[in-house]
């Protein structure tokens, strides 16, 4: 395993972290509270026992089970042996006390005095008005001082330019958690984001460095151009190691579901390095960058310039999820993020066709033609 800085603690992460979001599951529902325990515990602690020394997880992933099923992994002396994560509900929150009702919850579950690395979950320019409102800050900073937690961060999912506002709003940001990989450079937080975090001394943490998984299983024409490299990488290897090649990375979270994913994580991340990859294999990645991107249905950039939407329809969201879906050959995880993460009012469903967006779209994208096909696409699961 390699080891790697983390902002301005004396502290070396491994370059590998274990995610708790995906873990095994007794049935095929994404991410089921089914977790099976026993395969779960087996893939953990082989990764602690191969140098990984922080693992992540949150009140939610698995519907509650993430927390419970990571505290009895971490039994048996493991728990001494790493760095715990987990992660504030903050939307659950609705006085400043359910900060701590919380975050003592979450001890409880995971067995434990003490949160190593404390996040505010999923942060937004809305949600940054959350914690302000009720006063997150200040509870976690008496969690701080009696020992509840160690270092507070947050993770991000929010625009581009709420990023630098929320590092800049609070000076004791230890660390932050962003989604990054080669095809989400200019999303949310993006590379941008991930220097400024950097130069502000905060130790960065990347989250789904393979797009879900999106990146390890790319369509039979973005295989074909990994599979033609003289050099041959799986394209899950290629994805992660252009992540570990930029020094502003701290440590990249993997969220493993089965044990070859596990084994073949901890082979790639004992040979990650910075600066490591050589021209061809930066050429490789823009490759298989530029021919899924050619995929891409719908022309949308997220300007926003057709929100809001009067009827209350999120359309650039919508028409993300359907690019997704298109670009990967994979409707599953963009069905189950429109049903999952999206108000019924935010749908494409809910698109009355009033045309008031067509007028402002710089794309001149025919918007209320597409959104019945976003509809029809993601709103029901027919298998």
């Amino acid at each position: 395993m390699k080891y790697r800085n983390f902002g301005k603690l004396d502290w070396k992460p491994s370059a590998l972290g274990f995610g708790c979001m995906r873990l095994p599951c007794s049935d095929t529902a994404p991410m089921s509270q089914n977790i099976d325990e026993a395969q779960a515990l087996k893939m953990i602690r082989l990764g602690i026992d191969s140098g990984i020394n922080y693992v992540d997880t949150a009140y939610p992933y698995h519907s509650g089970a993430s927390e419970l099923v990571l505290g009895r992994a971490l039994r048996d002396g493991y728990r001494q042996k790493v760095k715990l994560a987990t992660k504030s509900p903050i939307w659950l929150i609705q006085k400043p006390e359910d900060f701590d009702t919380f975050l003592n919850e979450q001890l409880k579950k995971l067995q434990t005095d003490h949160i190593d690395f404390y996040l505010l979950h999923a942060l937004s320019e809305e949600r940054w008005g959350w914690v302000e409102k009720f006063k997150m800050l200040e509870r976690a900073e008496a969690a701080i001082k009696d020992g509840r937690i160690g270092h507070l961060g947050f993770s991000f999912h929010g625009s581009t330019e709420a990023f630098p506002k929320i590092v800049d709003a609070y000076a004791g940001w230890t660390f932050c958690q962003i989604q990054y990989n080669y095809m989400d450079t200019d999303y949310q937080a993006g590379m941008k984001g991930l220097k400024y975090a950097a130069s502000k001394g905060l130790g960065v943490i990347v989250m789904e460095p393979l797009r879900g998984g999106a990146l390890a299983n790319p369509p039979k024409a973005v295989r074909a151009i990994f599979d033609g490299s003289p050099v041959r990488r799986t394209p899950a290897e290629c994805a992660l190691r252009w992540v570990w090649n930029q020094p502003e990375v701290s440590l990249l979270l993997s969220g493993m579901s089965a044990m070859p994913q596990v084994e073949e994580n901890l082979r790639v991340a004992a040979d990650s390095c910075i600066s490591a990859l050589k021209p061809a294999d930066l050429e490789l990645i823009a490759a298989a960058r530029k021919k899924l991107e050619e995929r891409t249905a719908i022309p949308c950039t997220r300007c926003g310039y057709c929100m809001p939407c009067p009827n209350g329809v999120d359309i650039p969201f919508n028409f993300e999820l359907y690019n997704a879906a298109e670009v990967y050959e994979d409707v599953n995880p963009a069905r189950f993020r429109y049903q999952r993460f999206m108000e019924e009012g935010a749908r494409a469903s809910a698109c009355i066709a009033c045309r008031v967006c067509e007028e402002k779209c710089p794309q001149k994208i025919q918007i209320s033609e597409w959104m019945p096909k976003v509809a029809a696409l993601l709103a029901e699961n027919k298998e």
